[in-house]
């Protein structure tokens, strides 16, 4: 799957029976995955289904190329940043709980964008919907541990959970610029209202709770630290473009990210349940694949916020035509991942990790030609490469980061991976709109996009395999 990379907590499924009493009739564990496919799919329908409405919204509201980019990062800045706390308080007071009220938040907060007066409590309330994003990846993977104790049993559940999510992630173009083109671009929040409805219904009724560990700690100063130098790198950047780079603020801002960096990792090695173990980073693959994770997001889901200003602004299409012009990327991302596996057995995951980014390099490189104008005959079969290089080096990336620690830190080993991968996704978006965002116009900055996604695919691949294969860089 191309969105969020997830385990289930360790030993989640060895708590005793809760004291929560909902429906255990025959169909309550089919209805508990239902609520947990709902949950992460409406996360992951957001991912994307926002880019198609951009240029609808800008019309709409005002702005930039900056405001849409703090449209698009609000929602990611607070996903990335929250999802490791939020799974550290679903251990604290329970995962059915915590999912409950995340679900609430996150359609609540879908409401809200929808009725949304200006870009200012647009972003604010896209910021909300992240938080709540990132309370249901990490609760729905724990619930889902519950309700299926059996491994078997657990693994047929989550792999329709993340099938789920692939599909909401490639159908969120096309749904998107269907709904703008039919109602108008709100009509994309309003969606989600239905969908948490019922998700928040199942859960209550059929989900059973997880038990409750209180000595769980909550690092609070390291979840702030975390949220405001991801926030402040990520608005340097943004308003770099617009502002200029050598303007006070934004290098204040630079300044500001540094310094929040730096007292968060201080913060990390002070304290005795870190929201991330800086420790996990010494070990050689673990470190290369949130390497790699963060290269591949940055590319890829920059490059997503690119072709959409591309396609609607320099092509003046539709965002119907925006979102059909997606759906063969998505796609391809999907089956892709189903034949992952089996090439990593027979060459290796490394090996599969670095085609996949050099085939997503290739892709990149070949759209370099693109103009005003450009038909999409000319660059669809780019875009499947693009979609099919990340479908490809996903799944390898994941088990061989997971491979990397022991069983008991899996749970937060991928907690980092999604982070990390959450956080590659601002800063592409930020990096990207912003060389879009210069006076010499979109084209260029697309152009030059592209080159930096090609530089920084091709340089996963090296690193994955020089890594893997080279010991003297243990």
């Amino acid at each position: 799957m191309s969105g969020t990379s997830l385990k289930f907590p360790a030993a989640v499924h060895d708590a005793p029976q809760s004291r929560s009493k909902p429906d255990r009739s025959g169909f309550s564990t089919p209805l508990t995955l239902a609520a947990m496919s709902l949950g992460y799919g409406v996360v992951q329908l957001d991912v994307t289904i926002v880019n198609t409405a951009l240029g609808s919204i800008g019309a709409s509201l005002g702005g930039g190329v900056s405001s849409l980019q703090w449209v698009v990062s609000a929602y990611t800045i607070a996903f990335a940043a929250f999802i490791l706390t939020a799974g550290a308080l679903g251990d604290r007071i329970g995962a059915k709980r915590v999912f409950v009220a995340g679900f609430a938040i996150f359609t609540a907060a879908s409401v809200a964008c929808a009725l949304s007066p200006d870009a200012v409590f647009l972003i604010a309330a896209r910021a909300v919907q992240g938080f709540g994003a990132a309370v249901l990846v990490p609760n729905s993977l724990a619930l889902l541990s519950h309700a299926c104790p059996e491994d078997r049993a657990r693994g047929r559940a989550v792999a329709i959970w993340a099938a789920g999510a692939s599909l909401a992630l490639t159908a969120g173009p096309l749904v998107g610029g269907g709904l703008i083109a039919l109602v108008g671009w709100r009509s994309i929040f309003l969606v989600n209202l239905p969908i948490g409805l019922a998700g928040l219904w199942l859960s209550w009724r059929y989900a059973s709770e997880t038990t409750r560990s209180p000595q769980r700690e909550i690092d609070l100063p390291g979840q702030l630290a975390a949220t405001a130098a991801l926030g402040s790198l990520a608005g340097a950047i943004i308003e770099g473009g617009s502002l200029g780079w050598s303007n006070p603020l934004v290098i204040a801002g630079f300044a500001a990210a540094a310094a929040l960096a730096m007292l968060f990792v201080l913060q990390e090695r002070r304290v005795p349940q870190p929201m991330l173990p800086l420790s996990l980073f010494g070990r050689r693959m673990f470190a290369l694949t949130s390497l790699v994770g963060l290269l591949v997001n940055i590319a890829f889901y920059g490059l997503i916020f690119i072709f959409s200003l591309y396609f609607q602004r320099v092509n003046g299409w539709s965002p119907f035509e925006t979102g059909l012009a997606f759906v063969p990327m998505m796609g391809a991302v999907l089956p892709v991942n189903l034949l992952a596996p089996r090439l990593a057995e027979r060459i290796g995951a490394p090996a599969t990790i670095a085609a996949g980014a050099a085939l997503s390099a290739l892709g990149c490189l070949a759209l370099l030609g693109i103009g005003q104008g450009t038909g999409y005959s000319a660059m669809c079969v780019q875009l499947i490469v693009i979609g099919a290089g990340l479908g490809l080096l996903v799944p390898p990336l994941t088990s061989t980061l997971l491979g990397s620690v022991e069983k008991q830190r899996s749970g937060i080993a991928a907690g980092v991976l999604n982070a990390t991968r959450q956080t590659g996704s601002v800063l592409g978006v930020a990096l990207f709109g912003s060389l879009a965002g210069q006076d010499n116009g979109l084209l260029p900055g697309a152009h030059l996009s592209l080159a930096i996604s090609a530089g920084l695919l091709l340089a996963a691949a090296a690193a994955i395999w020089f890594g893997a294969w080279h010991p003297a860089v243990q």
